[in-house]
């Protein structure tokens, strides 16, 4: 076997079978199967109800013009037959004042709703329609719901609202209820004497103190019991309760496939003791709502928007990433590449490299390795709209790149590059191909990583922290940083103030989001770890 200086080649091979075997085992935990004692859909015991609203793909109900074929909804109702006794509708525009006629066909039940905002002729016309609709399916229509949230979100009075609820009951001969978020419920008590039922939305993701997956449904029932204490005369129908796929945390409320399942059928096998009915939110995948709140928001769906089919057969095992076999192998393919690079360098540039310098390499192969499959998952989930799209598809792209770059320059003793040398005066800019390609990696990752930064400290709301992508792109440049960083030279001015603000983001979204928040102290962590590398950053001076 040949060497070079004190290190021989059973070196690299001996952490290359390291970083493969930590890859799998990671991953072997990732993609672990939850078990539960029922299933969450299960044809054999259908749902009660669950929210319904037919938008696929680009549609959306943000354009006033959106009008959705009988036939596309008659496809819907026809798959949702088979798994629940019932839908809830929110409004009878869209091509929705078709459905009763549809329900009907495959033997559903309706919950209908009447939108309500501050338009009060818009208003009027959609109890006109739902009232007629309620009188020519008695059969199918077996609820009218007037107005949906409309308190929580302002655009109406309690009185105001009272005195619609009266308007339609006194056309109707079905039961007549409002919806909102349970806490509006006791603030709006008045309210309470209009409706035939209360009808409550317990959401625990959304709570102003979320949940944990593992406690919603006590806390659904918590709240469903507080609630039925103020108002013990009537019925409480759980509106709308259910748990996210996919998205951000908010402090220790985890959206996912397992946390999904897990929430939906705990609560469900609740509802089954407690003898309380509960409509699921929702149906389907809603894309549009991504617009609105993020990720999160339209993940909500039993049922895959994009192909249509039940995200939890009943008797399948649910994990949370069902092709973990495809993302382990794509990481493992990235770790041997990401080895090649260093040992095929090393054989072009003979030296004496450190063994830190190998051990960085295999730190930058092993997470890299894990991440991928990750970043690649978050990519799909969160890539909605052209600015998202080109926003993640670059991180992960520089995620990738930058431990491949980054094992060449460890490798041959090159230091990271300095913005200057990219941009700066030409005197002072590199010539080399490999450095330029390095120094727009670390730029393109240094941009993203602020722009999201200051995302996060001034509307945090609806956005995903890029942990994955961004680890995998950061943790080359720290190694590069301090095994391979300048003796000598400046500071350079913009480097200090990325690293300024990345540092003092760190810190203020760490606080903010509290410590149940994994994803945001991880990705706080990174934000730091690159604010560092930018810190130590060294320029040479430029000759006058």
């Amino acid at each position: 076997m040949r060497r070079i200086g004190p290190i021989s080649f059973r070196t690299p091979l001996a952490l290359l079978i390291i970083s493969l075997g930590l890859i799998a085992a990671v991953w072997w935990w990732l993609a672990a199967p939850i078990q539960l004692a029922r299933a969450p859909i299960d044809p054999a015991a259908k749902l009660e109800c669950v929210s319904y609203a037919p938008f696929r793909g680009q549609q959306t109900p943000l354009v006033t013009t959106t009008e959705i074929a009988p036939e596309q909804i008659a496809e819907d109702l026809a798959q949702l037959a088979k798994i629940s006794k019932c839908v809830r509708t929110y409004s009878i525009e869209n091509g929705l004042d078709r459905l009763p006629a549809l329900a009907k066909r495959v033997g559903l039940k309706v919950i209908q709703g009447i939108w309500l905002g501050n338009n009060r002729l818009k208003n009027l016309a959609q109890i006109n329609v739902a009232v007629g609709l309620a009188k020519e399916y008695p059969d199918v229509i077996i609820a009218l719901v007037v107005g949906n949230e409309v308190l929580l979100r302002g655009e109406m009075t309690a009185a105001d609202l009272a005195a619609n609820i009266r308007l339609v009951k006194s056309q109707v001969t079905v039961p007549v209820t409002y919806a909102d978020v349970w806490e509006y419920w006791l603030r709006n008590r008045e309210v309470y004497d209009a409706v035939d039922f209360v009808t409550i939305h317990i959401l625990p993701y959304w709570e102003d103190f979320p949940i944990r997956a593992r406690n919603a449904a006590a806390h659904v029932n918590a709240i469903r019991k507080q609630v039925a204490a103020a108002f013990p005369a009537k019925e409480i129908l759980i509106g709308e309760t259910g748990w996210p796929s996919a998205g951000r945390m908010r402090e220790g409320a985890l959206p996912s496939r397992a946390n999904q399942a897990r929430v939906v059928s705990e609560i469900l096998d609740m509802a089954k003791r407690e003898k309380f009915r509960v409509n699921l939110i929702e149906a389907y995948d809603q894309p549009w709502k991504r617009q609105l709140e993020g990720t999160v928001g339209g993940n909500w769906g039993l049922i895959d928007a994009a192909r249509r089919k039940l995200k939890y057969p009943a008797g399948e095992p649910i994990s949370n990433f069902p092709l973990w076999k495809i993302q382990m192998g794509a990481g493992m393919g990235l770790c041997v590449l990401i080895f090649m690079v260093a040992m095929l360098t090393l054989r072009r540039k003979p030296w004496k490299p450190r063994w830190m310098s190998w051990i960085a390499v295999a730190v930058a192969a092993t997470s890299a390795g894990i991440l991928l499959g990750v970043a690649a998952d978050k990519l799909c989930q969160e890539s909605y709209g052209l600015g998202n799209s080109l926003r993640w598809g670059l991180l992960l792209a520089a995620g990738v790149v930058s431990p491949l770059l980054g094992a060449n320059a460890l490798m041959s003793g090159r230091a990271l590059p300095t913005f200057v040398e990219l941009i700066g005066p030409r005197p002072g800019r590199t010539g080399s191909v490999l450095t330029v390609m390095l120094g727009i990696t670390l730029l393109v990752t240094t941009l993203i990583a602020a722009e999201t930064a200051l995302g996060f400290v001034f509307d945090a709301r609806y956005r995903d922290f890029p942990f994955a992508a961004l680890a995998m792109a950061v943790v080359p440049f720290w190694a590069l940083a301090w095994l391979n960083r300048p003796l000598v030279g400046v500071r350079p001015v913009a480097e200090s103030v990325f690293a300024g603000l990345l540092m003092i983001a760190a810190v203020y979204v760490g606080f903010n989001e509290g410590p149940k928040n994994w994803q945001s102290l991880s990705t706080c962590l990174i934000y730091a770890v690159l604010g560092i590398t930018l810190w130590r950053a060294r320029a040479a001076q430029t000759p006058e």
